[in-house]
Parts: structure tokens; sequence; C-alpha cells
């Protein structure tokens, strides 16, 4: 009878923290991670970086090695977009983002844009990997 009543417990606690860790907000790096995967997934879309066209994978590359290179100064997700997702520390001119449509936009708009949808559907999920509402359809 006591073994039993202390499984329930068991149980119970268990099934609350799994809980609890499923709900729990991303962390700063985890929020960086879904940037990053965000533009590597865009359909059709290209990353401009100084004149030159890539496409997500090449730009997520690009973005994860600027995020290495930045290190500790990168502690928030909007450190990310402002120090390595913005511009190109080469040349200052403003890194964009060409959806499929033919639509460009400055890149600190699309990743600013995903870190609010990332953050919003973080309470309820672990982040998805959708396109963001800010891409515009076909």
């Amino acid at each position: 009878m006591k073994t039993h009543r202390h499984l329930r417990w068991v149980l119970l606690l268990t099934l609350l923290f799994t809980t609890l860790a499923l709900a729990a907000p991303l962390t700063e790096q985890q929020k960086i991670d879904a940037l990053i995967h965000s533009v590597e997934v865009l359909p059709g879309a290209q990353f401009i970086r100084n004149g030159s066209v890539h496409d997500g994978k090449a730009a997520a590359e690009h973005l994860q090695m600027k995020r290495h290179y930045a290190g500790s100064r990168i502690k928030t997700a909007d450190d990310f977009i402002e120090c390595c997702a913005s511009r190109s520390s080469f040349s200052g001119l403003p890194y964009q983002i060409r959806f499929a449509n033919g639509q460009t936009v400055n890149a600190d708009v699309f990743f600013r844009a995903e870190l609010k949808r990332i953050e919003a559907s973080s309470a309820q999920a672990p982040p998805p990997f959708a396109p963001s509402p800010l891409v515009p359809p076909h």
C-alpha cells in the first residue's frame, strides 16, 4: 500500500516536471538557433550580403560563423540581430532577404519579426520553424 502511494507521487511529480519543462520559455541561445534556422528554411528566399546572393543554407552557415566569432558579446537574440544578422561587419552594408515573390526587405526587419513570432509561440510549444508571417504569399 505504501509502495503504491509512493509510486503515485513519483508519477505525479514526473508528469508535473515534464509539463513544466515543455512549457519553459526558450533560452536566448535557442531563440538565436531558431532565427538562424528560419532563414535556412525560408522557401525560395535569397540572402543578399555585400551585393552577393546566397541561398538559405549559405546564409545560415555565415550567420553561425559570425555568431561564433562574436562569442560572449552575443548574450541575447536582440544582440545577435544587431551584431550578426543585420549588416556586414566588413562593408557596413545592410543584409537583405529577397523572398520567392521578389520582395526584398532588410534582414533586421525580417529577423525582428521572426523573433516576435518565435517568442509568442514559445510559450505554447517548442519553436516552430514555419515561414514568418512577414513572408508574402507566392
